[in-house]
Parts: C-alpha cells; structure tokens; sequence
C-alpha cells in the first residue's frame, strides 16, 4: 500500500484502529474525519484539532455538528460550535500535536491524560460528558509541562494498563473517601490508610512515598497552605484509575486541581497532577464556570 494515497473511511471499525493509523500517516494526513458512539470521541475530538482539521469553514460546521451544543467549561471559550471553531482556527496556526497517554470511560463521560504541544508542551486531562452519541459538556485543566521530580518521574510516564474493571465502584468511593477526609477536611492522620508506603509520585514538585505528600499537604512553616483543597466536584473512574476533580488554592491562587490515582489491593499506589489557575471571572467568554 501507497500512505501517500491512503483514503482511509472508518465506521464502527475500532476508534484506536483509526488513531494508530492516523498516528502512522502522521503529517501525510491533510485532513481526517472520524464517526464513533463510545467514550473514544474524546480521541476523535483531539485527533481533529491535532490535524488541524476545523481550519476550514467546511470542517468548523462538521465540528460544531459533531460535538452539538458543547457547554464549554473552558472560561476563555465562547460556547458550543462557535467556540470550537474560534479554538481550531487558533490552534491550526501552531502546528499543534497531541499525545493521547492515558483514555478512559466512566458511564456518560470520557476523561482523557494528554500532552499538548501548542507553541509550548503542555499536560492537560480532558473531560468530556456525552449524551445520544454526542459531546454536550467539556471539562480540563492544563499546567505546562515540568522537568522530572526529585525522583526522577515525569508528569506523564507511568502504568497505563486498565484493569480491575469490577472494582471501578469500590475504587471511585476510596478515591472518595480520601480526597474528603483527607485533602479537604485535613485528616493527615488518615493517609497511611489510603496511601501505599511506596506511593509512586507524578507531582512535578514531589519525592515518591508518603512523607514528600504529607509535606505537601502539611501548612508551611511561615503558617500559609502549601496547597489547599476545599471542594471535590467529580470523581470519574475506570478500573483501576479514578479522576478527582477539586477546587481549592495553591500558593493563594484559586484553581483547579486534577488528580489521578492508580489503585491496587484498595490503596492508591501511583498519582499524576495538573494544577491551574481560574481565571478571574471578569475575564470568562461563558459562564459555566470552571466546573
């Protein structure tokens, strides 16, 4: 076969069949169109901002019509299919790439762990809420990429392999319980019931095992928070990972905190982070808010 004269059309054939060829074709690809029902949409939806896809009025009406009405949780997008194509027609001048590291699917939502590389590396999860096939909600939070931490992890790198699919529940309320407990209300006491003694740390800023998190979370000697976590909106799951999406401060600045933890024998053993600050709201282009 010539990849130089590939037309490839595929219908119900396996959303990661078509990425891994999208991913082959690489830069031969001029432009891509993908159909899915399944949580895959997600990659379908960054594949086409990857190409470069929505560039066109042509391919921005096939975006708006693909994602319907998307409530937009970026506070720097307008809504829907006028959004999307504002963001496509910036993103298509950078000659952006997008690396899909982890993808997962929790009932209705698709929650995806990327690098970005917009004019700068970035580390972003994604969250996308689907109804009848099509994407009607969209959550993320973005921090730029980081060096390695003081053990040598980057923010990316890590397990991949989903599995323990029959404890995706019991995993989500552990995830829950200690996000509550412990990064809200405080109970430091309570970490070595969560928290594997050889916790496996993606935090740019961190140390692996318990002592570098307990640091983190503890308040700094001049009495400010190192970070503070005051309110969990989301907990999505799959398996053995689960996605907590808070709100709190880091260094006084209100943001968004993304954690995502990996469990194993009901205790998180391995942890990956974006934290990013809320725009004030004067500076929003909708007003769904952050989460």
């Amino acid at each position: 076969v010539n990849p130089d004269a590939v037309f490839m059309t595929g219908h119900s054939m396996g959303g990661y069949i078509t990425q891994r060829a999208l991913i082959a074709l690489g830069e031969r690809i001029t432009a891509a169109s993908i159909w899915s029902t399944s949580g895959e949409d997600v990659a379908t939806y960054l594949y086409s901002v990857d190409l470069g896809e929505a560039a066109s009025d042509s391919s921005q009406q096939l975006a708006g019509e693909r994602m319907g009405k998307l409530a937009g949780e970026l506070s720097d997008l307008a809504e829907g299919s006028e959004g999307l194509a504002e963001l496509f027609a910036r993103l298509a001048k950078t000659n952006p790439r997008v690396t899909f590291v982890r993808v997962f699917e929790d009932g209705d939502f698709a929650f995806a762990h990327n690098e970005y590389d917009f004019a700068g590396v970035e580390v972003a999860f994604e969250v996308f809420r689907f109804e009848d096939g099509r994407a009607v909600e969209h959550w993320d939070n973005i921090q730029m990429k980081q060096p390695p931490n003081p053990s040598g992890r980057g923010m990316l790198d890590g397990e991949t392999a989903i599995t323990d699919l029959d404890k995706t529940g019991a995993n989500r309320d552990l995830v829950r319980g200690f996000a509550t407990r412990v990064l809200v209300d405080g109970q430091l006491d309570l970490l070595e019931t969560y928290i594997n003694a050889d916790l496996i740390q993606h935090d740019p800023e961190l140390g692996d095992g318990i002592a570098a998190l307990r640091t983190k979370l503890e308040t700094a000697a001049d009495g400010t928070p190192r970070i503070e976590y005051d309110h969990v909106h989301r907990v999505l799951a799959e398996g053995n990972f689960v996605l907590c999406m808070s709100e709190g401060r880091k260094a006084g600045l209100h943001s968004g905190i993304y954690d995502l933890f990996r469990i194993s024998d009901s205790m998180i053993v391995e942890c990956w982070n974006t934290v990013s600050p809320i725009a004030p709201r004067s500076e929003w282009k909708n007003e769904n808010g952050k989460f």
